[in-house]
């Protein structure tokens, strides 16, 4: 059984930065495609980045490109989002997330991941 732990949530003004983190223990999950969902307050659980096993693929929403920036440590078995630049339409619930069946092809699809955090609180406030 695979647990996912977030952190690094937070209140932060509009314009900062909130660095999250995501501590898998249970297996190792070095090999496999990781990802970060948001939601929303009213709204749809969405995709908001995703990492291959190396580190070199990676995916990115494009309300995020270009302010968050994902990176994995396989041999702390953590996966990060730097988020920059944050708006207040970036205010969600943040969720780690694990997809066994992919080691590089990253999905954007909620239903495909197979292990979930709890999820963290990001409020940014104008």
């Amino acid at each position: 059984q695979v647990q996912l732990v977030e952190s690094g949530g937070g209140s932060v003004q509009a314009g900062g930065s909130l660095r999250l983190s995501c501590a898998a223990s249970g297996r190792t999950v070095s090999w496999y495609v990781m990802g970060w969902f948001r939601q929303g307050p009213g709204k749809e659980r969405e995709f908001v980045s995703g990492i291959g096993w190396t580190g070199g693929n990676t995916a990115y929403a494009d309300s995020v490109k270009g302010r968050f920036t994902i990176s994995r440590d396989n041999a702390k078995n953590i996966v990060y989002l730097q988020m920059n630049s944050l708006k207040p339409e970036d205010t969600a619930v943040y969720y780690c997330a694990l997809d066994l069946k992919h080691s590089d092809s990253i999905s954007r699809y909620y239903g495909d991941m197979d292990y979930w955090g709890k999820g963290t609180l990001v409020t940014v406030s104008s």
